[in-house]
């Protein structure tokens, strides 16, 4: 999370709110689209899309908090993303082999798993940059 913030950018709150509630939402609608629950396909979709504007509100501020961040937070961040990108790149294109060479297991395998190791390599990235500068 960005740690600095000059009075036009978002608080660390103002970031990380919208972040948990997309969290809960996801795994909420996750949950209950994985679950023996009957219900019309537009509206599995429609569910499936649910979390998505606040992820990008998420983003937004996030962006902003960036753009008001001083000099050694950003090159911070941007150290997180320099390692966390080419990782995750990594990782798809490593996965891509191995599912042409055998069968992945869906329950292991799926978006909805891949996406939360993007997330930890950005957190490693990010311990990585702040140790680096620390």
């Amino acid at each position: 999370m960005i740690e600095q913030r000059h009075a036009d950018g978002p608080s660390n709150l103002a970031i990380a709110i919208p972040l948990a509630t997309w969290l809960v939402l996801y795994f909420a609608i996750r949950f209950y689209l994985e679950s023996d629950a009957v219900i019309d396909g537009s509206v599995r979709l429609a569910l499936a899309f649910l979390p998505t504007p606040l992820f990008a509100l998420f983003l937004w501020k996030f962006i902003q908090g960036l753009r008001s961040a001083d000099e050694l937070e950003r090159r911070i961040q941007l150290e997180a993303l320099a390692v966390a990108f080419p990782l995750g790149l990594l990782l798809l294109a490593t996965l891509a082999l191995v599912q042409r060479a055998v069968p992945l297991d869906p329950e292991n395998w799926s978006y909805g798993h891949v996406w939360q190791i993007f997330a930890m390599l950005y957190l490693l990235g990010l311990v990585l940059a702040r140790r680096r500068y620390a």
